[in-house]
């Protein structure tokens, strides 16, 4: 049992060089997931808590080409978008390659 959760946690990507940031409530589900996926993914991320920050939510609507739900997630300063949109890349195979790619100035 103790080798198969090893083997489990071992496949944790270690070639991430981008640079993730992630807009997120405290308490929501999907923003819990969306971290939950980047985890395993071994990303390092950049997390703006914006709970009842009224002038960090503008922020966030400003990079996010106006929305305003939770969360909000760029890779290399590119809008990504949700929860949603994350698993949705991953399932296409493109979040592995976003991920590899280090930020340019």
């Amino acid at each position: 049992m103790l080798s198969s959760l090893t083997r489990l946690f071992d496949r944790r990507s270690a070639d991430v060089q981008a640079e993730v940031e992630i807009y997120t409530w405290q308490t929501c589900p999907y923003c819990i997931r969306a971290k939950l996926l980047l985890w395993w993914k071994g990303v390092d991320y950049q997390e703006y808590k914006i709970d009842g920050n009224g002038a960090a939510r503008v922020r966030m609507a400003e990079r996010a080409n106006g929305r305003r739900s939770v969360p909000q997630i760029f890779i290399n300063n590119e809008h990504i978008g949700g929860c949603d949109d994350l698993y949705d890349l991953d399932r296409q195979g493109q979040l592995d390659g976003r991920l590899q790619q280090p930020k340019t100035a």
